[in-house]
């Protein structure tokens, strides 16, 4: 099963437009100055999140010409068109973005904990020790010619959007305990990234996916349990990103509500802001992705993305366009 992330608001994002929400006054640790003196923006995730970026062979890497480097724009994704990351590094941007987009469709936080749908899937451990800590640390003897990046803690923004995967593949053991064991491992992760420098984190939550057609599919008891065991896990991650500022000297982080976006959308399928004609299934000839990002093909009745769902787990663009709105209003 491939999978990733969504993000809500910081502090009381209840509703969004393309207003700036109200948000509750928070006080930034020193090394966050404003969305807009953000340089790079460094990402991890699952399929939500990934645009098929490679850092180990892939060309070319980020550059101020090229912001997302490998591959060509929008990437390889799951949203038919761009993603969250791609909205928000193009569309909503407040400043001349780089995005190292470490991501990888399917992963789950440990191999070791949850098992992904294939072998070959880097975890969110792999894409931080595998792939960010040798390539984008910040050892002292970095050649001034390296491709990759000389960034600074308050220039820099460390984005995750992780667990679908895991609870997808552990809900129906209605083990709540277990996910503390998921957020042990998640946040020591993050504080490796801490300990290279990073200080300014945003959180992204698991949607509810639980509404997905691969799970309304499966009946009432499916539906209800992951429902239950989503906001167990959503509220003990919400729990940890506190205490991890909290811990962490120097940090300013972001828990974002991606579920509440998500299901403000599915409640209320057509508004001025958007146009969903369905948000309970999707079509087949779609589903693998289609040549436009607004095909229309007969049998399906309406365009691709009138679609609240791409296929029985992703959403399509559009929904990552209203996800990577409100984040940018949040920071």
């Amino acid at each position: 099963m491939k999978s990733t992330i969504a993000l809500a608001a910081v502090a009381g994002l209840a509703a969004f437009s393309s207003a700036a929400p109200a948000a509750e006054k928070r006080t930034f640790g020193r090394h966050y100055n404003g969305f807009d003196r953000l340089k790079y923006l460094f990402v991890f995730g699952d399929s939500y999140t990934t645009t098929g970026f490679n850092i180990t062979n892939g060309s070319p890497l980020p550059t101020p010409g090229n912001p997302m480097g490998n591959p060509p724009f929008p990437g390889w994704n799951a949203a038919n068109g761009p993603n969250w990351v791609d909205y928000l590094t193009f569309t909503y941007n407040a400043s001349l973005l780089q995005t190292w987009n470490l991501a990888y469709g399917g992963a789950t936080i440990d191999t070791a904990l949850v098992q992904p749908y294939a072998p070959e899937v880097l975890s969110l451990k792999q894409q931080v020790q595998d792939l960010f800590l040798p390539y984008l640390g910040t050892p002292p003897d970095r050649s001034a010619h390296s491709p990759f990046p000389r960034w600074k803690s308050d220039t820099s923004l460390f984005l995750t959007w992780i667990g679908i995967n895991d609870i997808g593949n552990s809900w129906w053991f209605q083990n709540t305990t277990f996910h503390d064991v998921l957020l042990d491992e998640y946040f020591g992760l993050m504080r490796s990234l801490y300990d290279t420098g990073a200080r300014n984190f945003a959180f992204i939550n698991v949607p509810p996916v639980d509404r997905s057609p691969l799970m309304l599919g499966q009946g009432d008891w499916a539906t209800s349990t992951e429902k239950f065991m989503l906001q167990d896990f959503n509220d003990r991650l919400k729990a940890r990103v506190a205490a991890f500022e909290r811990q962490q000297r120097g940090t300013s982080t972001w828990f974002f509500d991606s579920a509440s976006i998500f299901n403000e959308i599915l409640d209320n399928p057509e508004t001025e802001e958007w146009t969903f004609k369905n948000v309970t299934g999707y079509c087949d000839s779609y589903q693998n992705g289609t040549p436009q990002w607004d095909t229309l093909y007969p049998e399906c009745v309406y365009p691709v993305d009138e679609y609240f769902w791409l296929n029985s787990l992703h959403p399509t663009h559009l929904v990552h366009n209203q996800v990577a709105k409100a984040l940018a209003a949040a920071l």
